[in-house]
This record gives structure tokens, sequence and C-alpha cells, in this order.
């Protein structure tokens, strides 16, 4: 929006005591305190249950991250406002938000107004429906999403969870994907030669829910020559449990790499996980870089991967349904040497263009709707 020419502000949250703001692509960050108990995006440090409960009941209404940010609100006096992620914030900014009679949309990109750890995934399983815990802390969140004026989602599977429980009754609702430009392309030495062994790649967290320990061992039930190529981090302890276990040399662990030098060294991308994600980014910047795609059918992934040109889904956990198609891919290597979208319109809907103005028609929607209430 800010290279189409609008003037925009974003308020983001940090670890930090004070309010800071800078200058970022032309866009003016205003980085606000936590106001709770603790930083809940620190990855090492698990916070025990009893403070998990206070800082969850303190996220159903957070006076005071509200009374920040209108305070911003009044200091820049926006158009529109798009609220994405939550979290720390709570909806009561969107009650200061329509106080002043600005313009209210609101992207879906988790479960947050349905789950008190906004995933809808609980001890290693997908939530099949809500505890009575999250429906007791997110009840406010329900009553709020009738103050919204738009509604936006990353999926249409994550949009079809919210309105099931009841949010967003009579809100105008739309499904825009998000951007994934194809920067990410092959270079003239791809090595996707028939000569050579298939290349199976996994790039992501190492993490159980994101199912890199089940496609470890559907690779253990492969026959012919391929290798597998993982990329991406994860907590040590389990890492080093995954090496220990699947020591297999065909297997070789990469750690954090560049996206566009991962993909040109691999043939087909495998996206394995067993939480039910939004969207499923990888899936698109695999297609970008002109890749196939096996995937498991979780959350919004299955829906993304129907812009692919070579692409098969089994049941997550499924582990012999992957190591089958993973077999078959083997057997057929020349076919799925050749991946991407399936077309350039298939393309174009993650594009930055298409992206913005759709979000434009949306905030046009957002303003009529509240001249015509």
């Amino acid at each position: 929006m800010a290279k189409t020419g609008d003037e925009v502000s974003v308020a983001t949250l940090h670890a930090g005591s004070n309010e800071a703001a800078d200058m970022l692509n032309g866009v003016l960050v205003y980085r606000l305190p936590v106001d709770n108990i603790y930083w809940p995006f620190d990855t090492e440090t698990v916070p025990s249950f009893l403070s998990k409960l206070r800082w969850h009941a303190h996220d159903t209404w957070n006076s005071r991250a509200s009374d920040r940010v209108a305070r911003l609100l009044d200091r820049e006096q926006p158009d529109v406002v798009n609220t994405h992620g939550l979290s720390g914030f709570s909806v009561a900014v969107w009650a200061q938000v329509k106080m002043r009679r600005i313009r209210l949309v609101h992207t879906l990109h988790d479960f947050y107004l349905l789950c008190r750890n906004s995933a809808f995934f609980r001890n290693g399983k997908v939530c099949s429906r809500r505890c009575r815990e999250c429906a007791f802390v997110t009840m406010p969140r329900k009553w709020a999403t009738s103050r919204v004026d738009s509604v936006v989602s990353i999926s249409q599977y994550v949009l079809s969870s919210h309105l099931r429980y009841g949010r967003f009754q009579g809100v105008p609702a739309s499904v825009i994907y998000n951007i994934v430009e194809s920067a990410v392309k092959p270079s003239d030495a791809d090595c996707n030669s028939i000569s050579r062994p298939l290349v199976f790649g996994y790039i992501g967290r190492l993490e159980q829910e994101k199912g890199i320990d089940l496609l470890l061992e559907a690779a253990g039930r492969l026959n012919g020559d391929w290798r597998l190529r993982v990329a991406g981090s994860g907590k040590p302890s389990f890492v080093a449990q995954l090496k220990r276990r699947y020591s297999d040399p065909r297997i070789e662990w990469l750690g954090f790499v560049d996206a566009a030098s991962f993909y040109q060294s691999i043939d087909v991308t495998v996206i394995p996980s067993v939480w039910p994600e939004p969207m499923g980014r990888t899936v698109i910047e695999a297609f970008a870089a002109d890749r196939s795609v096996i995937c498991a059918r979780s959350g919004g992934i299955p829906e993304v991967a129907a812009f692919g040109k070579q692409v098969e889904t089994y049941i997550a956990t499924d582990v012999d349904a992957l190591a089958a198609i993973m077999n078959s891919a083997l057997r057929d290597g020349a076919r799925w040497r050749r991946g991407g979208c399936r077309d350039e319109a298939a393309q174009s809907v993650f594009s930055e263009a298409y992206i913005v103005d759709r979000y434009r028609a949306i905030y046009s929607n957002a303003k009529t709707r509240r001249s015509e209430a």
C-alpha cells in the first residue's frame, strides 16, 4: 500500500519496556511494549500453567494496550484500520477504533478469536471441537467481532472455522491469500537432471506439529535412489533426537538456509504438517520455484495446493500414504521434476498487485457499509 502512494502506519509489539518508532521502507512503525505479565513470543522460556492462565485472562480485554493504540489513532487519524495479529493487544483495540468512527477491517491469520493458544491444536492433535476453557476465554472476542466492518481470511478453511463458531455474523467476508511473489526461480544451473537421484525437501520449523518426524519415518520406507534435504531449526534437544533416530546418510541436515538456494537444490517439496496451518505458505513458495509438492491435508494447505501443477495430498499422520506417494514419485521422476503453479492465472492470485487491489476494494466497501449504516 505504501508503494502505491498511501500513508501507512503499523502498530506492533516488542520486548522492550518503552514505546519506540522508526521508518521502515516508507512505513512508520510504532513498537509498543506488551502490557501483560511476560513477553509471549519467547521460544526458549516456558511459563508456568498459572502464569499462562493469568496472561490469557488479561489478554481477553487488555485496556492498557487499547489505551496505547487509542493515542496512536488520535495522532495518525487513519481512514482505515486493518488489524491482523491481536495477541497481546486483545479485541479491546477494536472498541477504540469504532469509538472514533474509523473503518475497521480484520484479517484472520490464525485461530486467536477461537482458541486460547491461537492454534486449534493441543497435545499433538488437532482439536475436533473447542474445549470449555477456550470457549470461556474467547467469549468476549465473539461479541467483539460484530464491531468489524469487513473480515478477510488468508484461507477459506480459517474463515469457515470462525463462521462455524458464530464469529463475524452478518459481516462482509472475503478470502485473500498472502503475497508470495515469484522471486524464487530455478537458475540455469538447476539440478533437475533426470540422471541424478530424486531429491525431496523439507523447509520450516523442526517441530513435531510440523510433521518432520513423520516425513523422516516415511523416508525410511523408500525404494530407489533418493535424497532428503531438511532445512530449518528447532529446539536443539528435539533436533538432536531426530538426527540420532534417523541417521541415514541420504538425509542432509542443512539448518537455516536461503530459500532460493534450497528450492534450487530439490525436486519435490514435502509439507507434512499435522497442525491445521491457516494457509501453507511453503506450498506457494514451492510453486513459485517451479517445484512439485506432496502435502498433508491439514488446515488450509490442500486449498492452496489446488493451484499446483504436480501435487499429491494425503491424510496427515498417515505415514504409509506419505511413503507410497514418495515411492510413486521415485518411479516417475521425470513427471515430478515438472512443478509450479498450474497456470499464470493461478500464480497471479498470490501477487502483490492483485492482493493490493483486493484490499483497496475492501477498504472502499467498508466505507460504504459504514455510511449506509
